[in-house]
């Protein structure tokens, strides 16, 4: 029975953890990473068509920022920079990840050719889970699936999920890339559980989590899949969008989807008691998707260019929100520049929880959070995305993007695709292109980003 194999999960995680301080000390963390939302795609974020009361309460009980960026504008990178506080790249995590293990694989192996998490990279399961805390991972993984790099062998206690980019929310397969095949595992195990809603299947498994008899923190990490492709919304939001012009009927009902499931959780974590002493953080992995399998758009970027695969400002540029009720001001908004890969340092400080020796790029934004006056860590640095092929990097108000990715390429001059420099404080929108005006700019932030790359290798 599911609910048993998590009670000797956890069983097993109290009597190996060590030592620690006493419970009441330390803030529970749940981290929700959605998948592919758009960055304007909330209430709290300008959406005028969308119903999301349960994200846009959790901002109204914390902070929301207007300059976070992803670690990447694709998935496994991005989840990469969030659970490591490394650039991607870093961790052998450049792109994405290959697809779900075959049918018949069962020892979860896979080709070495493809990206997946280095085993020797240290998560925040690993480093909170040294701390004492229970750990889990609920939902999408996409970080590889062979033996070092799956959720049980990177510091998670429990895992439940798929381990592929996608998934049938009611049969559980992946049916493109290849044959089609089942991607539904608990701990390691495939799991069979034909005609139940994946989504619903994450709640449940969460509220385990969130509800389980221990003296022990948590840190969990519920990766949605949505509203990523297949849109598969609730009826009654199919119907209550309905009105909507095709495809953003069926992106929205599937964000308001996942709005509910948002707020069941919230309520598991009100219902045990632990809202004030659980910092919930939110985010979206990339900007929306304009694929194939997702009707080819649905998503907005609002007032930026670009969607998911892009490095302007709508692939990168997204929607954050971190709430921690008897800490952290509320309903405040935060417009400093801050990173995915912050949240790793970030939420060792305020937990109290010893940060790892190995090195990371990401830096604390405790700061900031607390107070709207303090400087980004960033302000006199360098950010950097690199995804082999395309890679950018902002200093200040510029950003330099090498090889432009964008749905709409041919709305591209060859100059503009191949070198784009924009000045993001002036120009947020990414329309003009300064690079043939600031020539020493682009040198300059060449020379910065392949010394980084350099140092990398």
């Amino acid at each position: 029975m599911p609910g048993r194999c998590l009670s000797i999960a956890w069983c097993l995680a109290i009597a190996t953890a060590p030592p620690a301080w006493s419970a009441p000390e330390r803030p529970n963390v749940l981290v929700i990473f959605a998948d592919d939302q758009g960055a304007v795609d909330l209430n709290c974020y300008g959406a005028k068509d969308l119903s999301t009361p349960a994200i846009d309460g959790l901002a109204e009980r914390g902070l929301r920022f207007t300059q976070f960026y992803s670690a990447a504008p694709v998935c496994s990178p991005s989840r990469a920079g969030l659970l490591t506080g490394r650039y991607p790249w870093r961790v052998g995590v450049a792109n994405n990840a290959g697809p779900a293990p075959q049918e018949n694989i069962n020892d979860l192996s896979e080709s070495t050719d493809n990206p997946r998490l280095a085993g020797d990279a240290v998560t925040m399961a690993e480093v909170f889970g040294a701390a004492g805390y229970r750990t889990a991972h609920i939902g999408k993984w996409h970080l590889g699936h062979g033996p070092a790099s799956r959720p049980l062998s990177q510091g998670f206690g429990y895992s439940f999920g798929h381990l592929g980019g996608c998934i049938d929310n009611y049969t559980h397969f992946t049916y493109w890339n290849g044959p089609n095949r089942h991607d539904l595992w608990e701990n390691n195990t495939r799991v069979r559980m034909p005609g139940r809603f994946f989504p619903d299947l994450m709640v449940d498994k969460a509220t385990e989590v969130i509800q389980a008899e221990s003296d022990q923190p948590f840190f969990m990490y519920f990766a949605s899949n949505m509203p990523h492709y297949p849109y598969q919304g609730d009826t009654k939001w199919l119907d209550y969008y309905a009105g909507l012009p095709y495809p953003r009927n069926l992106y929205a009902a599937f964000v308001s989807t996942l709005d509910d499931r948002v707020a069941r959780l919230l309520k598991a974590i009100d219902d045990a008691g632990k809202r004030e002493d659980t910092i919930v953080l939110y985010q979206s992995d990339n900007g929306h998707s304009r694929e194939m399998r997702a009707h080819l758009g649905g998503g907005s970027a609002g007032p930026y260019r670009g969607e998911k695969f892009s490095l302007f400002e709508g692939g990168i540029r997204l929607p954050a929100v971190v709430s921690w009720p008897s800490q952290l001001p509320r309903g405040e908004t935060r417009g400093q520049v801050v990173h995915a890969c912050d949240w790793a340092p970030t939420l060792y400080e305020l937990c109290g929880v010893a940060p790892p020796a190995a090195p990371i790029e990401g830096k604390s934004v405790a700061g900031v959070l607390k107070s709207a006056d303090a400087s980004s860590p960033h302000a006199a640095g360098d950010l950097h995305w690199d995804l082999g092929k395309q890679w950018a990097i902002r200093r200040g108000p510029w950003k330099l993007i090498y090889r432009v990715s964008l749905h709409d390429k041919q709305s591209l001059s060859a100059e503009d695709a191949e070198w784009f420099l924009s000045n993001v404080e002036l120009d947020p929108s990414e329309k003009q292109n300064y690079a043939s005006d600031e020539p020493g700019v682009v040198a300059d932030l060449r020379a910065r980003h392949e010394a980084m790359r350099a140092a990398t290798e």
